[in-house]
């Protein structure tokens, strides 16, 4: 009624996989066996993956609050070096801040950016190795209601 369990239909191995462990033969020479594990070994190796290894490239986001039309420049210059810029524009007049997103604007096209409204006075800026989903702006208008 009920049917032998078999290793072999979930992991691919034998019944007998624990009988089939390689074990030291007296009869082989002990350099054979070394030679065996080292070619293992080195094969094994490239499979191994660090769980510790640093990052090759560490992706950053700047936060910036300009106070003057000169202060776009510094943004600019972070986007530039591939890195996401969030620009809040809570402590600036609103003509000011317009120039600085219409600079910005031109700034994130020509590298192949994006830029993102992601609250009242808050624009994200990021370049090409960037990708933004989510719709912020639709879950802010709902809170706001």
């Amino acid at each position: 009624m009920m049917a032998k369990f078999s290793m072999s239909h979930f992991f691919g191995v034998d019944d007998d996989y624990e009988n089939d462990a390689q074990t030291p033969d007296e009869t082989q020479p002990a350099t054979n066996q070394s030679t065996a594990l080292n070619r293992r070994s080195q094969h094994d190796d490239n499979k191994v993956v660090s769980l510790n290894a640093p990052r090759a490239t560490v992706n950053k986001i700047a936060l910036f609050e300009p106070r003057i039309y000169a202060d776009v420049q510094d943004v600019a210059s972070q986007l530039l070096n591939q890195q996401a810029v969030i620009v809040n524009f809570a402590r600036i007049d609103d003509a000011t801040a317009r120039r600085i997103v219409d600079f910005l604007t031109g700034t994130v096209f020509a590298i192949d950016g994006d830029i993102e409204r992601i609250g009242d006075a808050i624009f994200l800026c990021t370049p090409k190795n960037f990708e933004i989903t989510g719709d912020l702006s639709a879950s802010l208008g709902e809170k706001l209601k």
